[in-house]
Parts: C-alpha cells; sequence; structure tokens
C-alpha cells in the first residue's frame, strides 16, 4: 500500500511524538487552544489530561497490564481437544514479541489502552511480501487514525484504516490484511467508544475537586472568613491588613494558626469548610464512579472501603469472567479474523492462557484437583502443570475410582474384540467402495458451477487488462506509435507471478478448490472406513498455487506467440483480442470440465495416503471408444507410483501412442478423460 516499513517503524518506536509546528499541531496543541472536550466542570479532558486522573490512569492500567501479562497462544484443533501451533509463524509473535523492540506484553497492553481511552488500537502488519506471512506487528499512534468504511461494489463493505501524520508527511489507507485493529463497544461494530469522551463530565469533575484540594492547600488562609473594622479604612489601611493577614496565615504550613485582632476587627465565617461540602466524600464517589465506567471491582483502583477477605475473591473472579474476558474475546476474534487467512480458522485458533487469575485458595484449589483426579479426567502430571510444576516419570495416567488404577486398564478390549473391530472396518469400506466413484461424480456436479462461474471472472479480467495494453501499444488510434516489445513487457508484468491476473486467480480459485477438497475428503474417508478428520486445506493451497503458475505461463505463451506471429501490428492486435474473446466463450467451460474430473481424484488420493491406503486401481468409465483408458482400466499401482511415468507411452488400438509428459498418479490423462481411480483395502 506504498506504507513505508522505516517510516511507520520511526513513527511506531517514538516514545514521544514529534514538535508541533503552527502549520501542522499536533492534536494537543489544537485542544489547548480550543479548550478540549466540553464538560460541565469546566476542565479540558481530553485521552492525555484524563490519565492524569489518577482513578482512571489505575483502571486502564489495571485491564491493559492484565490483558498484557496473559500469555496469547494459537492452538490448533484436533478431533479431541487441541495443541500448541508452535511451528506457526504467528504463535511466536502473539506470545513473545511482536517486533524486534517489544515483547508481546509491552505491546498488548499498549494497544488495549489506546483501545479504551480512543476507542481504537491499531497496529500495523509487516507481512513478506512474496509470501504474504506476518512477519511482525507495531502499534500505531492512537491520535493519528481514522476508521473508514469502504464501499466495495455488490453489497460488500470493507473497514480500512487511514493513518495521517501531518508532522512527518505520512499518508497511508490500510486495506485489510495490513492492520490488526482492536475495539470495543461502539454504535456499529467498526469502531468503539471512547471512554475518555463518554466520560468526560466524571473525569472532569474528579480533576476539578483534585484541583480545587489542591488550591485549598497552597492558597488557603484559615481560618476562612471576612475581616471587618467598625469605621472606614483607607486603602493604604486596607492593603496593609490584608497583606499582614496573608502573611500569617496563608499556605499550608501556615494554617489554623492563633488570629489575634486589635482596633475593633471583627471576623465573620463566609463559606462552608470542606467536611460541610462532603469534600472527601465526593472524592471517594468518583473513585467508585471510574470503576463503574470501566466495569471493574472498586477495589482493583484502590478503593477498598467495601472490600473484605470473603467477597474480594469473588470479586476477582466476577472481573476475570466478565470485564477481563470481553476484551480476551475480542483479542482473539481480533486475530483471528484479521491476521489469519480463511482456510486457516478452520484449523487454527488464538486463546488467552487465564489459570493463574482465576486460581483461588490453595484448599479450594487442592480440593478441585482432588475431584479431577479421583474421576479421571486430570493426571498427575495435568495437576503439576497447572500449579508450574515440571511432570515426573508416570505421571500422565489417568485413574478411575474402581481401585484407583490406571484408566483402561480393567476393561481394555481382548485381542479378539479388537480383531473383531477391524474386521468390521473393512467390511464397511468395502460395502462403500462401489459408491464413493458416484459419490465423488456428486460432489464435482455441484462444485463445478462454481469453479466455472471464477474461470469466468478470470477471463473477463483478461480481457479488461490485456484489453487496455492492446490499446495502449498495438492499436493507438491517437497518433502515438505503436510497440509490440513494449505491449510484450508490459504483458510479462500482468502475467507474472506477483501480477494482477495471478493474484486475482488465487483469490477466486483458492476458496472454491479448498471447498471441493474438503468435500471429497469426507466421502473419500469413509469410503475406505477412516474414521479420522482429513484436512486438505494446505494440499488445496500448494494445488491451487500450482494451478495459478501453470495458467498464467500457458496464457503469457499464447499471448505472446500470437503477437509475435502477426505480419503487422494491427494483425497482431486483431489475433490477441480474438484469443481473448475466445477465453471469455469457451474456456470456463472447459476448465470447470478438467477440474470436475482431476481435483476429485486427486484429493481422494491425497485422504486416502493419509488414512493409510497402499494401492490404487485404475477404472476406465465412458471410455470404451478411448484406446488409451481403455489399456489402462484396471492397472493396480502402490500409492506413491504412477500410472505413467513422465515419459512413458501409451498405445492405441490404432498404433499411436501417447506420450505422457507428466507423472501421472490419477485421471484425466488427456482432455475429456473420464476414468476414477478407486483404493484397493487389504482385507
Amino acid at each position: 500500500m506504498g506504507f513505508l516499513r522505516s517510516a511507520v517503524r520511526s513513527v511506531a518506536r517514538a516514545s514521544a511524538g514529534p514538535l508541533s509546528s503552527i502549520a501542522t499541531p499536533e492534536k494537543w496543541v489544537e485542544e489547548w487552544w480550543s479548550g478540549g472536550s466540553v464538560n460541565s466542570a469546566g476542565v479540558r479532558v481530553d485521552q492525555e489530561t484524563a490519565l492524569m486522573y489518577a482513578p482512571f490512569f489505575a483502571g486502564v492500567r489495571v485491564i491493559a497490564e492484565d490483558l498484557g501479562l496473559l500469555p496469547l497462544h494459537l492452538y490448533e484443533r484436533l478431533e479431541r481437544g487441541k495443541r500448541r501451533a508452535t511451528e506457526h509463524p504467528l504463535y511466536a509473535l502473539l506470545k513473545d514479541a511482536p517486533n524486534p523492540m517489544m515483547g508481546a506484553m509491552a505491546f498488548k497492553e499498549a494497544l488495549q489502552g489506546h483501545a479504551i481511552t480512543w476507542g481504537r488500537g491499531v497496529a500495523y502488519v509487516v507481512a513478506d511480501e512474496r509470501t504474504g506471512v506476518v512477519k511482525e506487528l507495531w502499534p500505531l499512534r492512537p491520535d493519528r487514525v481514522h476508521i473508514k468504511v469502504r464501499n466495495m461494489g455488490k453489497g460488500r463493505i470493507e473497514r480500512w484504516v487511514q493513518y495521517r501524520d501531518d508532522v512527518n508527511g505520512i499518508y497511508a489507507n490500510l486495506a485489510p490484511g495490513e492492520y490488526l485493529c482492536i475495539n470495543g463497544l461502539g454504535d456499529d461494530g467498526v469502531t468503539g467508544y471512547s471512554v475518555v469522551e463518554l466520560a468526560a463530565n466524571s473525569i472532569g469533575l474528579g480533576l476539578a475537586t483534585e484541583h480545587y484540594g489542591a488550591k485549598t492547600f497552597s492558597n488557603g488562609a484559615a481560618p476562612a472568613g471576612a475581616l471587618s473594622h467598625p469605621d472606614n479604612l483607607s486603602p493604604e489601611a486596607r492593603k496593609r491588613m490584608a497583606d499582614d493577614w496573608e502573611n500569617i496565615h496563608r499556605g499550608i504550613d501556615r494554617a489554623h494558626r492563633v488570629a489575634i485582632l486589635e482596633e475593633g476587627v471583627t471576623w465573620q465565617q463566609v463559606g462552608l469548610p470542606n467536611d460541610a461540602n462532603q469534600f472527601l466524600e465526593t472524592r471517594k464517589l468518583q473513585v467508585t464512579d471510574m470503576a463503574r465506567w470501566l466495569r471493574l471491582p472498586p477495589h482493583k483502583i484502590g478503593d477498598l472501603e467495601r472490600a473484605t477477605f470473603s467477597n474480594i475473591e469473588e470479586q476477582q473472579l466476577d472481573y476475570v469472567s466478565s470485564a477481563l474476558s470481553a476484551w480476551l474475546t475480542r483479542w482473539e476474534q481480533a486475530v483471528l479474523t484479521q491476521l489469519m487467512l480463511p482456510e486457516e480458522r478452520a484449523r487454527y485458533f488464538p486463546e488467552h492462557l487465564v489459570d493463574a487469575l482465576l486460581r483461588g485458595n490453595s484448599a479450594a484449589r487442592y480440593a478441585a484437583y482432588a475431584i479431577g483426579r479421583q474421576w479421571g479426567w486430570l493426571s498427575a502430571n495435568d495437576v503439576r502443570e497447572r500449579e508450574n510444576m515440571n511432570p515426573v516419570e508416570g505421571g500422565d495416567a489417568y485413574l478411575i475410582p474402581l481401585n484407583m488404577i490406571p484408566a483402561g486398564r480393567g476393561d481394555a478390549p481382548a485381542p479378539e474384540a479388537d480383531e473383531e473391530a477391524r474386521q468390521a472396518v473393512r467390511r464397511y469400506a468395502r460395502l462403500l467402495r462401489g459408491r464413493g466413484v458416484a459419490a465423488r461424480d456428486r460432489i464435482a456436479e455441484a462444485w463445478a458451477p462454481k469453479i466455472e462461474e471464477a474461470d469466468q471472472e478470470i477471463a473477463d479480467l483478461e480481457r479488461e487488462k490485456v484489453g487496455a495494453l492492446v490499446e495502449k501499444h498495438l492499436d493507438t488510434g491517437d497518433g502515438r506509435a505503436r510497440s509490440a516489445p513494449a505491449f510484450l513487457a508490459a504483458l510479462s508484468v500482468l502475467y507474472g507471478a506477483d501480477g494482477p491476473i495471478a493474484q486475482a486467480m488465487t483469490s477466486l480459485w483458492l476458496p472454491v478448490m479448498t471447498g471441493f477438497a474438503a468435500d471429497v475428503a469426507e466421502d473419500a474417508a469413509e469410503e475406505v472406513g477412516h474414521t479420522e478428520k482429513v484436512d486438505l486445506s494446505v494440499w488445496a493451497r500448494a494445488y491451487t498455487e500450482s494451478h495459478v503458475a501453470y495458467r498464467t505461463a500457458t496464457s503469457f505463451g499464447g499471448l505472446r506467440n500470437r503477437a509475435e506471429d502477426a505480419d503487422s501490428q494491427e494483425d497482431a492486435a486483431t489475433a490477441v483480442v480474438d484469443l481473448l474473446v475466445k477465453w471469455q466463450e469457451e474456456r470456463p467451460a472447459q476448465t470447470a470440465r478438467w477440474e470436475a474430473s482431476q481435483l476429485p481424484n486427486a484429493a481422494a488420493r491425497e485422504t486416502w495416503k493419509e488414512a493409510g491406503v497402499r494401492k490404487l486401481k485404475w477404472v476406465a468409465r465412458g471410455s470404451k471408444t478411448c484406446p488409451y483408458c481403455t489399456k489402462l482400466d484396471g492397472r493396480t499401482v502402490g500409492i506413491e507410483t504412477p500410472f505413467i511415468a513422465k515419459g512413458d507411452e501409451v498405445e492405441g488400438e490404432d498404433g499411436e501412442a501417447l506420450k505422457a509428459k507428466r507423472n501421472t498418479f490419477h485421471p484425466p490423462v488427456h482432455a475429456g478423460c473420464d476414468c476414477e481411480v478407486i483404493p484397493v483395502v487389504d482385507d
């Protein structure tokens, strides 16, 4: 997006903002002259001054620090349970250090503080330009971030982040995938309310009360009131009397001195003392008010007036399960939806470890462990892990109440029963074997229209992009010179590995291929009696990327040949446009037919490999007129062995041979081939 990494890092790493000028004033300068946020107390309240108010700063710090100290792990979903996905690139970023200058806690508490005070905490995502893997996360200054909603057409909207740094001249629009945004409650779900702006009156009253108290101690002349004299005083005498009184009684060090009145001067009480004004009660109420704004138990920000040994633990548990849990969920869902690919979300998920904050007293904790240990859902090492102790040898056994023996030892199935179960699985697999081909046909029929629709969009995009290059370089009507070399150079960029055609193919094909493969995998696993889920999302991405590379290379080659073989520039333009039109009219249906045959066989083979199938058989269907498929019909090979090796020839009935250009592990072997592979399950 043209967002210079060096500029972002320099801004993100700065502990204090750059100097402000009159031409490009910072936000605090504007608010200084304008008076800041308007509130009833008459005190300027903004995101900076609010943090000077002790109860508010304490509340923000509690939530930010508590969230920051909880480890955020990335897990992989298993058939039953989960495991830490330490090999995933996001794991170390979320748990240890999101960038070279910050630990995970510093990063998370900074973003969380921004989310509370400003309504959004935004970090810039630094990703590898080639692979798209997230490498670093840098928090952005919240006063320079603006959330925008863009209409992307066809009823689709996206949240974009606008970054404006008038001081350094840095401007950027960050698209989804280039930022991580954490926000709380808001009116549109896109950005959150700023607690500072909503609580401006409460914070302003607290700041005003502090200011009043400070002024009372610094300027108060106690006893407070008015001096009166029975006669008229000259201005000189009035000034001398006032100065003498101020010198004796003004300031905290001179408060409560004895006042000696002379020459008929009398003292008259004026105003009310602080206790009559309920000054201290007001200050206490403001602490409770801040706890209410931030959804915190009062004891978390230092108000222990109503805290007892019996209720403070329950308040802590309530805080973790409600206020803090809401922010933890927002973080986890933001990481899931903004930093992970759609196909990854079904396999991986982020989650905080909150066990440390939920610990009760030792007696209650050990009693809970004893129940879990007795009834078999906790092992000794499970308990030791929760208590931050190392595992012990033999501590992974689970016990059951029957004489407290290792779970499973007393009711383990006999070898005969286990063999019967395996035989039942084989019989079930043989029963389904004949139904697998028909089931994959139905799956292919359901996905073929989606493939055709996606490929039609690609063909339309090629017509638009390549057509623009033809008009610019080959069919210029504005007097410019035609240039075939310039056309070919621009065409190579268009069809490059990172060009718009390849990107469009990947974005359109990947979700279709992933969903198609998932349906095939589910049916293929059932066909061989494999009960565990097979995840082909990584395979589907590799499958898609290889097809994108092949398509872009062949398309570029076809267009280049049309342009180079033409006798003139005008003929080259006509030939290229004719090929584009042909692709629009014919290729989407051809692609759908090819993938409806190839992907089910390829995905089924990958599934059977994971299920432990060792052999595959080639089955010719509807190919009696095809001599090549007839030759292959019934051939059985190892699942890692190609049916036809690269360079091999398959002879037809008329003596002509079909030479293989690649290793063929599954059909189709040629255009129009309708063959299938089926698993060979040993009895």
